[in-house]
């Protein structure tokens, strides 16, 4: 994946996560790497980001592909083996596509090389079940994985808006911070990170008027604008960043891909100017 290229502190690179195994209701995330590149290639529009930088050719920008496992391999372990990999090499990573269960490997590898990593995730739903379903693996669980292990520095939820008591108890557990829907556009002026940051976003964040090709279509969101807002704002250096949960089987004329599209310029354009 990485050999015909050369990277150095500036790279970023996106790579496709075609995984959704984890998908608790209906899966279609493993779908995602391809629809969105396609929007991003798409004549309909161009390469050039809000800030000005036009990532067309970019020397630092790089697209890597998807990720390819074999049968049987253990894809989780086979996920951070890879980052783990990239990392080494210096690149920056904005992940594709999958459901919200690939954050976990994901982060696991970037705790190496990033100490003190903090994580702004956008989404819905908290994802810190202890168990779904008898699933600790689903992708109702993450990041209730990501902070027993001790992931991360700190973790901050913006949009959520279906919180379960048990979830509550584990958010209080864990010491999240969590922006609910309810609690903005107060709460998104008041987001400030220090550190190392990685963003995490699922696309079911937004309200289904913007993103429609979710499986969990959450009434009530965030607007498009409101995430690109908090991105261009975001101080502490984003050392790596997902867009997940896009399900193109549910998608209408292709918006929800056109919207991770333009999540991906602005948050390629953001870790390449900082």
């Amino acid at each position: 994946m990485i050999n015909k290229y050369k990277f150095d502190e500036k790279s970023v690179a996106m790579v496709g996560v075609p995984y959704d195994e984890q998908s608790s209701f209906m899966r279609g995330a493993a779908k995602a790497p391809p629809k969105i590149r396609a929007a991003y290639h798409s004549s309909s529009t161009n390469k050039c980001t809000e800030s000005g930088l036009d990532l067309s050719g970019h020397s630092n920008f790089h697209d890597l592909g998807d990720l390819a496992w074999k049968r049987g391999q253990n894809v989780f372990s086979y996920i951070e083996h890879t980052f783990d990999e990239l990392l080494d090499n210096r690149v920056r990573v904005i992940s594709l596509g999958g459901d919200h269960a690939v954050t976990w490997p994901i982060i696991q590898a970037y705790e190496k090389h990033h100490p003190g990593l903090s994580l702004l995730q956008f989404d819905a739903h908290p994802d810190l079940y202890d168990e779904l379903d008898g699933n600790r693996y689903s992708h109702a669980c993450p990041f209730a994985r990501i902070m027993e292990e001790g992931l991360l520095q700190e973790l901050v939820q913006v949009g959520i808006r279906c919180m379960t008591p048990h979830q509550q108890e584990q958010a209080n557990r864990f010491n999240v911070t969590v922006v609910d829907m309810k609690s903005i556009p107060k709460g998104l002026s008041n987001i400030q990170f220090q550190g190392p940051l990685y963003v995490s976003i699922d696309l079911d964040v937004l309200d289904p008027a913007f993103a429609p090709g979710v499986s969990h279509l959450e009434p009530g969101g965030l607007r498009t604008r409101d995430v690109i807002s908090v991105i261009q704002q975001i101080q502490a250096p984003i050392v790596g960043a997902d867009i997940v949960e896009y399900n193109p089987t549910r998608d209408i004329n292709d918006m929800t891909a056109r919207v991770a599209a333009k999540l991906l310029k602005e948050l390629a354009a953001k870790m390449l100017i900082s």
